[in-house]
């Protein structure tokens, strides 16, 4: 092998590294996002006078 092939590979590594680490990071991102979010809309429900006939609490679960 010559060294631009060497080079070369490692560069590709290292790019596949660093998509790995932002993907890994941008995850997390959003999932503290999303707790968050939920966390507020728990919050907001508690203030909110309750439906008339669906009650007090939704079921936010999948």
């Amino acid at each position: 092998m010559n060294l631009s092939s060497i080079m070369g590979k490692q560069v590709a590594e290292l790019q596949h590294t660093l998509n790995l680490n932002l993907l890994k990071s941008q995850m997390a991102t959003q999932t503290a996002q999303v707790t968050t979010m939920l966390e507020d809309l728990r919050e907001t429900n508690q203030h909110v006078a309750p439906h008339p006939y669906k009650g007090k609490v939704v079921d936010i679960q999948a």
